[in-house]
């Protein structure tokens, strides 16, 4: 399979799974942007991604889906860089063991892990668009199915706290976005569907943002985890397929379409999520429409 002229973003592309992503992407032959917090971190992905990919058209842009200005800032230079979008992967997530808040003064995994992304998605539709047929995936997660639902009284989880119901919450979020995205974006071209890429041993929970018992589980299960380059197919797989062409709000695992749960398929809910999220992000509500 070729990818060749088509352009593709992969937020938090510098490690794991993302980088996992770029490299497959670079060498069916996509341009590859890929997103870091750390410049230096990131430089040495890009290096990593060339080598390994055989590719030259791997490049590295700053963004800070922790700050919405930083969206903002990044959205705008993108744009004004890249005449095409043809593949949008909102890759980058956290998991924390500690209640934080964002510059904004979000939960800092709900911020990340949904109201960054939702805000990047946002301002980069008009060029997908523009580029369709096009497509947009999530990293979402299996740990949605621990969750029983939003608590729309308490999204920022300020009256209770703990680390992975939380992370497990804004999984669900991601499908719940992914759901309506996909009913906003009939007819235009655009095509969105969420991921579950396995339980992949990529460094994740271990950058930081877990101490304790929680790291220290993250840190034993990795030797019955796969590997980021297997994590990766499904990411792969609903970027390029050419048998997804048509296919848009469904849940992939192991590159097949999988059914998540009720509280994922709750369009009331999708709804609710879409319209707190535009308030909470001061986006146009007839932008995405």
């Amino acid at each position: 399979m070729t990818m060749q002229g088509k352009h593709v973003l992969i937020t938090g592309g510098n490690t794991g799974i993302g980088k996992a992503t770029a490299v497959e992407l670079a060498r069916m032959g996509a341009a590859v942007t890929i997103t870091s917090r750390d410049p230096a971190k990131g430089e040495a992905a890009v290096a990593d991604i060339k080598r390994l990919s055989g590719s030259g058209a791997v490049e590295l842009l700053r963004l800070d889906l922790a700050s919405l200005a930083d969206v903002r800032r990044f959205a705008a230079e993108y744009l004004a860089t890249h005449p095409r979008l043809d593949v949008l992967i909102n890759n980058a997530g956290l998991v924390q063991s500690d209640r934080s808040e964002t510059v904004d003064g979000f939960e800092t995994t709900f911020g990340v892990n949904h109201l960054g992304h939702f805000l990047l998605t946002h301002l980069l539709l008009d060029r997908l668009k523009a580029s369709a047929p096009s497509r947009i995936v999530v990293l979402a997660s299996g740990a949605h199915r621990a969750a029983r639902g939003l608590d729309f009284d308490d999204l920022q989880s300020r009256r209770k706290y703990r680390g992975l119901p939380v992370y497990c919450r804004s999984k669900l979020a991601n499908l719940l976005f992914t759901l309506e995205l996909a009913e906003r974006l009939r007819g235009t071209g655009v095509t969105v569907n969420a991921v579950h890429p396995g339980v992949v041993a990529s460094g994740f929970g271990a950058d930081g943002d877990t101490r304790g018992l929680y790291r220290f589980l993250f840190g034993l299960a990795q030797r019955f985890m796969i590997t980021p380059e297997q994590g990766a197919r499904t990411s792969i797989y609903a970027a390029t397929a050419p048998e997804l062409a048509q296919t848009s709000g469904q849940y992939f695992e192991k590159s097949k379409q999988s059914r998540p749960t009720r509280y994922a398929l709750d369009r009331a809910a999708a709804l609710r999520l879409w319209e707190v999220s535009e308030q909470l992000t001061g986006t146009n509500k007839s932008a995405a429409a």
